[in-house]
């Protein structure tokens, strides 16, 4: 399973273009922030290009800004435990997967950063490009979440 992580604009691009890789999973992070200050703002439309698609509204934080939006560890990201039950589905079926963002930085680049260390343990080489910024609150959801995924699944 490879996997890989793109912008919005990379991601529509690749769309308009008839691009887009065929037979993956995409987990597609949006911002709710976005839609407070842009009232047309939407979520990638992936309708005609992929099925399988995991929307997920979240906001870009870091663990110390959790309380000043009311939130914990544990109420932040609450279906990183469905995601991760996507994301085992699409490796048990041999499935590569792509991480999207706004700017495919921090919580796609966090996602996929916890499935490749998860999975293959190489999660560092994501931490290591140095155009991205992984959220490391995205990747300790995902990843306590993939470890709690019954080695049977």
């Amino acid at each position: 399973m490879n996997v890989a992580i793109y912008s919005r604009k990379e991601a529509e691009l690749l769309i308009m273009g008839n691009c887009f890789p065929k037979n993956v999973a995409v987990i597609s992070f949006y911002d709710p922030a976005i839609k407070r200050i842009d009232k047309d703002y939407t979520r990638v439309d992936y309708t005609e290009t992929c099925e399988r698609v995991f929307f997920s509204e979240l906001d870009d934080l870091d663990l110390d800004c959790l309380k000043d939006r009311g939130l914990t560890y544990e109420t932040f990201f609450p279906e990183a435990a469905e995601l991760a039950k996507f994301i085992y589905k699409a490796y048990s079926e041999d499935i590569d997967i792509i991480c999207q963002c706004e700017y495919g930085q921090s919580r796609s680049a966090g996602c996929a950063a916890a499935i490749l260390e998860h999975f293959y343990h190489t999660g560092i080489s994501v931490f290591a490009d140095y155009k991205r910024y992984p959220s490391k609150l995205v990747y300790h959801k995902v990843f306590d979440s993939l470890t709690k995924i019954p080695s049977s699944y």
